[in-house]
């Protein structure tokens, strides 16, 4: 289930840059850039996350929290600011926020603790254990085996595994997988994805195949 998450930032720059980053990492994004337009999509649907900028042209962002809050009490909130002092931060978390990030903030920072708010929100545990094909990859456990048989896999080799099986069938951004397994936002020059995957290759080519998809990522299937 693609998870949704609603961005309300009026800066069009920032925006863009969010959604477009929250789309890459496999979310449902959608920008809007007034507390009028946010209240009228939460109304119609509640996302299952929101990114709420404080400084907006309509109504003060602590307010919008607070109505949204009395409009669902479990919706993950974070707020976006420019303001770092301490009681900001008091008022922002009084207001109902779950987090609150200022500016300006880590892409790669911000990315994992939405996925933090978000675990398990998808209906399943990111611990849990599952299968593709012959292929049974346990994440809680760190081990992957073929077959009923153990494969020897490096920490890093383990968590590109989880990430790919779990996106089984669909592409990987290159980007994504830099994000999440090795918590680099931008397309790094280095060959460390590559080796990766051709050591995956090589230990699993019984059971899976990965194809690479030039100039967007890789893609994981059972054989």
């Amino acid at each position: 289930m693609t998870l949704r998450v609603l961005v309300v930032e009026d800066d069009a720059e920032i925006g863009r840059s969010l959604r477009d980053a929250l789309v890459a990492h496999g979310y449902d994004a959608e920008l809007v850039a007034t507390g009028a337009e946010a209240s009228t999509r939460v109304e119609e649907s509640v996302p299952d996350l929101l990114l709420l900028d404080v400084g907006l042209p309509d109504i003060d962002g602590f307010t919008l929290c607070r109505w949204v809050r009395e409009h669902d009490a479990s919706v993950p909130i974070v707020l976006l600011t420019a303001r770092d002092s301490e009681i900001d931060t008091v008022v922002g978390l009084d207001a109902g926020a779950t987090d609150y990030v200022t500016k300006p903030f880590s892409m790669a920072v911000l990315l994992a603790r939405i996925r933090a708010h978000l675990r398990g929100a998808d209906g399943h545990d990111p611990g849990s254990a599952f299968d593709v094909g012959a292929l049974h990859i346990d994440p809680a456990g760190y081990s992957a085996r073929v077959a009923g048989e153990p494969v020897a896999l490096r920490p890093r080799e383990l968590e590109l595994l989880v990430l790919l099986g779990r996106e089984a069938g669909r592409v990987v951004t290159r980007e994504r997988l830099l994000s999440e397994v090795w918590d680099v936002h931008w397309d790094s020059s280095s060959k460390t994805l590559e080796m990766h995957v051709l050591a995956l290759r090589r230990k699993l080519e019984a059971a899976i195949e990965i194809t690479t998809v030039r100039g967007v990522g890789y893609r994981l299937d059972p054989r």
